[in-house]
């Protein structure tokens, strides 16, 4: 190669101040001018060197070139060879290749190298400045093209991007409309609505932001803070607008009133509100309007169950201790009765004194009903026979005026509950029916078939129920006092006329029973008192009363010897009293050691252990059991105080439970009914 190497030509190469140069692949077999070619070519780019057609593809398949300087004959592959095989590459095929030539300058041999791919010929020897710069051009096209491609690079990401950002974008503003309609959705069915006002403003209407307040008030406009004034309730008036004028200095407010709405019902709200500086720098309130109207009756639901709850406690309470007192009263005013001989007047007292002690034992008794601590035995119960008893029973007391109605359908299912109980509750119903019609009326009793559902009303268990409706032609009972009737001591009747115990019996004994009561009343119109009572699978068994009768004749004689235990002096003394009069011969214990020293002297000479419950040291269900290890089945009764059998707790097999006061006919009862074991 002859010729200088001439300067950098700086306007003919573009700089790449951080980017790789472009690079030069220059073939040749002659290593002299691999060397001058490599000297002119450096200047404007790196320049890798190959001394064969075979090692330029080698160095094809580690980068791209910007331009390949190509010898045309070399031995083994030639350029033209080289050159097609370039061509045929697909990672290649674009590569400019320059042909370098010292002979064959003839069309035919330049068409050849054309065909091959060649873009331009180079003629040995090569002028320096005529390759640079044709190698310059390439070399520029290069640099821009790729300057081209990584700028579209970074418009693509960038333009990725921003597609990314926008979609985010959408798919933020898109849940977040989401979650708009799911707070207006859950808004919109509370018992809420939203507002704000100018604080100052009292003539204008508040905005309505949220909620539904036509439901909550009926008006489908919001009225004026004037007139939400005027549909306050009365007594809480001046204290909610004294209210309303603290919240301007206060700032914030939260009130609890009721409000008249569209219908003329009155209904408790929970308005709050606060004050906030609004864009124009006016104060504007922002508050909420809660409907308090079902929480408020739940809580007067709860207040009332716990007061009931409450009176049942201290009815279980006193009752042990008072049927004691009742049974001493009863026990020796029946022991007068048989051992003493009385006059006229005589007999009147006492019977006189026996019958206030009877209205002590069901006074007791009610309220053990209401409270729901009586001790009950559900069988299956029919109304057909009930009603022939209770028909009875009514017969001269309803009078003259009152007509007495029986509606029993010949389908109607037996209800299973404690008969003698539900006997009591009707005649307290038809008795409560009389004295609600003065002048007279008739009362209709009737009964049918029911199926509960599992959403009802009565807060029953789904299944099969037996109504028994008890319904007047009366005076009614006022809307506001539906409620309070079923509250012990509470009575609509005169004083002196009523204890108001008989309603609440009924609802004790119905709730104890498995069911419910439920009232409809309107005055002028009547009452109509119905107990729901769960069905019985199985039907009611026909009295025979004659075999009872004979079965009780043949056990009045057995005589019997008696291990009497109780704490109580006068309970014990009276028992012992009526025992003897039976015929029984009894011992007696104060306490249960001393009951099983006797049992342990007498041995088999005592037939039958009679104990109250409630004794310290040691409880007669204990006694009975340290008994029967001495006397294994002896047999026994246990009397007590408590109604509530939940109070008596793992009573031995076979051992009858009384409750006190009983009158002698139930113990004697009691005692033949062991004996015929």
């Amino acid at each position: 190669m002859q010729g200088s190497v001439m300067p950098k030509d700086k306007d003919a190469v573009i700089a790449l101040d951080d980017e790789e140069r472009p690079r030069v692949l220059i073939v040749d077999d002659d290593k002299r001018n691999l060397l001058a070619l490599k000297t002119v070519v450096d200047e404007v780019a790196d320049v890798v060197v190959a001394s064969s057609g075979e090692e330029a593809l080698r160095h094809l398949l580690n980068g791209e070139f910007a331009v390949i300087l190509l010898d045309v004959f070399m031995p083994g592959l030639d350029g033209y060879e080289t050159a097609q095989m370039i061509r045929s590459r697909e990672q290649t095929k674009r590569i400019p290749i320059i042909f370098l030539s010292a002979v064959n300058k003839e069309a035919a041999h330049l068409n050849r190298g054309y065909a091959m791919g060649a873009v331009d010929y180079v003629f040995k020897p090569v002028d320096p400045l005529i390759l640079r710069t044709k190698v310059s051009v390439f070399v520029d096209l290069f640099a821009k093209t790729r300057q081209i491609q990584q700028r579209a690079a970074q418009e693509q990401a960038l333009l990725d991007e921003n597609y990314r950002i926008q979609a985010e974008k959408l798919r933020v503003e898109q849940a977040l409309r989401a979650a708009e309609m799911r707070h207006a959705a859950v808004i919109q069915s509370l018992p809420i609505a939203l507002f704000l006002r100018a604080l100052d403003d009292k003539s204008g209407q508040p905005a309505i932001i949220g909620g539904n307040l036509e439901r909550l008030t009926g008006f489908p406009s919001p009225p004026t803070v004037c007139e939400w004034q005027d549909r306050l309730h009365p007594e809480d008036r001046e204290r909610v607008v004294a209210g309303y004028a603290d919240l301007e200095t206060e700032g914030k407010l939260a009130i609890e009133y009721r409000w008249r709405c569209a219908d003329d019902e009155y209904r408790y709200f929970l308005e709050q509100m606060i004050v906030l500086a609004g864009e124009s720098g006016q104060r504007e309130v922002v508050g909420s309007i809660l409907d308090m109207t079902e929480r408020r009756e739940l809580e007067s639901q709860l207040v009332q169950a716990q007061k009931l709850d409450a009176i049942g406690k201290l009815t279980g309470g006193i009752a042990h201790d008072f049927n004691n007192l009742l049974a001493a009263v009863l026990g020796g005013l029946d022991l007068i009765g048989r051992r003493v001989e009385l006059k006229d007047d005589q007999s009147k007292i006492l019977a006189m004194t026996r019958r206030a002690a009877e209205q002590g034992t069901d006074l007791v008794r009610r309220l053990l009903a209401f409270s729901r601590r009586q001790q009950l035995q559900p069988a299956p119960v029919s109304m057909k026979q009930l009603s022939a008893s209770v028909g009875d029973l009514l017969s001269h007391t309803l009078g003259g005026l009152v007509e007495l109605e029986w509606e029993i359908p010949g389908e109607l299912w037996c209800a299973y509950a404690d008969g003698a109980q539900l006997e009591l509750a009707i005649m307290n119903l038809i008795i409560n029916a009389r004295d609600a019609m003065p002048e007279g009326g008739q009362i209709r009793v009737s009964a049918c078939n029911e199926q509960i559902g599992e959403a009802n009303a009565y807060e029953l268990a789904a299944g099969d129920y037996v109504r028994v409706s008890v319904t007047d032609t009366g005076t009614g009972i006022a809307p506001d006092l539906l409620e309070r009737v079923l509250e012990p001591f509470f009575t609509t009747k005169e004083i002196g006329k009523g204890s108001g115990l008989g309603l609440s019996m009924v609802y004790g004994f119905a709730k104890q029973s498995g069911g419910a009561i439920h009232i409809e009343s309107e005055i002028g119109m009547g009452t109509t008192v119905a107990i729901l009572l769960p069905r019985s699978e199985l039907k009611a068994v026909e009295p025979d009363a004659a075999a009872e009768q004979a079965s009780a004749a043949s056990r009045e004689h057995a005589r019997r010897n008696i291990l009497l235990t109780d704490d109580h002096n006068e309970v014990r003394q009276t028992t012992a009293a009526l025992l003897s009069d039976l015929g029984h011969t009894i011992f007696e214990a104060t306490g249960g050691p001393e009951a099983l020293d006797i049992l342990a002297q007498k041995g088999d000479a005592i037939d039958l252990i009679i104990t109250d419950y409630a004794m310290p040291a040691m409880s007669g269900v204990q006694m009975v059991r340290r008994a029967r290890e001495i006397r294994p089945g002896l047999p026994a009764i246990i009397v007590t105080g408590y109604a509530d059998t939940d109070e008596i707790k793992d009573v031995p097999a076979g051992v009858t439970v009384l409750v006190k006061p009983f009158p002698p006919e139930r113990l004697a009862k009691a005692i033949a009914k062991i004996q015929n074991r």
